[in-house]
């Protein structure tokens, strides 16, 4: 028997957006992708991620097949009714109920996105190449909502405390906006080195488009190994999937 766990998000979104992230655990994967693993881009048995997806799409009654993107940490953000099998993009929005949108993430961070009234949603894949060319900002633009009317919930990603960078990174941020400086901490020792927090980046540029109420932001799935993959950490590993969709019949 394989028993799925989910991380709900703890934010105050209206009962008909349904929204989770998966952890590791109870898919049919074997080795550095056990157990649940959704990626068929790592390396994976391609029989054990259809696996894995039926068992998510068993074991959530999901309306439809989710949309499953080819993320290649851009900042394309597409509208799900627009989308083809394997849409290259990092982020979709959708105003339809029953179209689940998904993104892949081993320590990259998935931001989850909906309107008040929930008569729109969006999820987008934020690693730092995406926070730097302006993700965020596409999706805030996609997604067709006035930002103050928007809730966003950060999912689980590497923690500031695990997350080394080079000098590379910091400047992609800092050379256009120097309040980003306050995102990187120099690790001791190690010139040119610096601990990047991937929330505090993608909570300020939320704030900068007028989103105010941000939840989530709290693990690391790096330090937490029995709960998350962690490309960071592991190498060759497998991807939690984070899903959001308006439930048809919650309304």
């Amino acid at each position: 028997m394989n028993t799925l766990d989910f991380i709900y998000l703890d934010w105050p979104a209206p009962v008909h957006v349904k929204a989770l992230t998966t952890t590791r655990h109870g898919g049919f994967s074997v080795g550095p992708y056990t157990s649940l693993n959704f990626s068929n881009r790592v390396g994976d048995e391609p029989g054990s991620v259809r696996r894995n997806r039926g068992l998510l799409r068993e074991a959530l009654k999901l309306p439809v097949e989710p949309l499953w993107l080819s993320q290649v940490h851009g900042n394309r953000v597409i509208d799900a009714f627009d989308a083809g099998p394997g849409e290259e993009a990092d982020g979709c929005v959708t105003g339809t109920p029953g179209v689940v949108c998904a993104v892949l993430t081993a320590d990259c961070l998935p931001i989850f996105l909906c309107d008040r009234r929930s008569t729109r949603i969006g999820l987008i894949h934020a690693g730092w190449r995406g926070l730097a060319a302006g993700i965020i900002e596409e999706g805030l633009r996609r997604i067709h909502v006035p930002t103050g009317n928007l809730l966003a919930y950060l999912g689980p990603a590497i923690g500031p405390s695990a997350y080394e960078v080079g000098d590379e990174v910091r400047q992609a941020f800092v050379s256009h906006n120097s309040d980003d400086a306050e995102s990187f901490t120099a690790v001791p020792n190690r010139p040119g080195h610096w601990l990047a927090d991937l929330y505090d980046l993608a909570r300020r540029r939320l704030r900068s488009q007028g989103v105010h109420e941000i939840y989530g932001g709290l693990r690391c799935t790096f330090r937490e190994r029995e709960l998350f993959f962690s490309h960071r950490r592991d190498g060759t590993c497998g991807r939690m999937v984070s899903l959001i969709w308006l439930d048809k019949t919650a309304r």
